[in-house]
């Protein structure tokens, strides 16, 4: 075999395994859920899918109008979301990410099964609390916000206050509107995502955070998710449906989950027919 062939074998070898894993002509399109109710739907509209594993996270493999997508579990909370973005970018070069699923409302006009396309993600979870003395108690709401994607140097001294927060992607954001009318079951808000590793259910906290950073509804993933993508250079997109309310007194619903996976599923063909052209 001479070296030209060689060189086209070699070549051709990469290339499948390349299109496999998100080469650099087909780079798929990442779907995340924390639990396995936020992703099972979307895994039963892939074609031809296989499921990979790294460590307890889980992908689904397949394409969806033969265009690659992975649907991700990334377990709850901010940690797990992080190191599953983490390995999506690395494992799968994604053309961008969707982060999705169920959320707590913030504002007393959200209803069930109302979906918020997240303009931008803030971190809650970040915050300093004023010195007191023993006996002095605790006050939540005394809390300073803490930016943990300042500069170096100590957090509670920087003057960069402020949450951290994280903008959607324009052209998924633009795509996402596309396919609003296809919704019937609430409505297609766009608004801010908080997240942090807490579930608040206090109303006067919620009001707190609600007036201070905008945030229509909270979550434990979208903030962390899009900062790692942020970070690594992927487009993102967080897209949530009203589970509850505690602001106007709505109980927690499962069932939001598989209509919210509905409505990222018309997301996710609009993005398709894009990334194929």
């Amino acid at each position: 075999m001479t070296v030209r062939s060689l060189a086209a074998v070699a070549a051709l070898i990469v290339n499948v395994a390349g299109c496999s894993r998100g080469s650099a002509s087909v780079h798929p399109l990442v779907v995340q859920g924390a639990m396995q109710i936020e992703v099972e739907k979307l895994t039963t509209h892939l074609e031809q899918a296989i499921v990979e594993k790294v460590g307890e996270w889980t992908f689904w493999r397949g394409t969806v109008d033969g265009y690659p997508v992975i649907v991700s579990k990334t377990l709850k909370g901010m940690s797990n979301a992080a190191a599953a973005t983490t390995i999506a970018v690395q494992n799968y070069q994604p053309a961008a990410i969707i982060n999705q699923g169920t959320a707590g409302g913030h504002d007393p006009e959200l209803r069930l099964y109302d979906i918020v396309l997240g303009s931008r993600s803030v971190n809650l979870g970040a915050f300093k609390s004023p010195f007191k003395a023993a006996g002095g108690g605790s006050h939540p709401l005394e809390w300073k916000p803490l930016n943990l994607t300042a500069a170096d140097g100590s957090a509670a001294t920087d003057r960069n206050r402020g949450l951290a927060t994280f903008d959607a992607d324009p052209v998924l954001m633009t795509t996402a509107r596309g396919v609003k009318t296809s919704y019937t079951r609430g409505r297609v808000v766009e608004g801010v995502i908080g997240s942090s590793d807490m579930w608040n259910d206090e109303f006067d906290r919620v009001v707190a955070l609600h007036d201070a950073y905008g945030t229509a509804v909270e979550e434990m993933e979208t903030a962390s998710a899009a900062q790692v993508a942020r970070q690594m250079g992927v487009p993102f997109l967080g897209v949530r449906i009203v589970s509850d309310n505690v602001t106007n007194s709505t109980p927690w619903d499962p069932k939001t989950s598989e209509a919210c996976e509905d409505f990222v599923l018309q997301i996710i063909k609009a993005h398709v027919a894009t990334l194929k052209r």
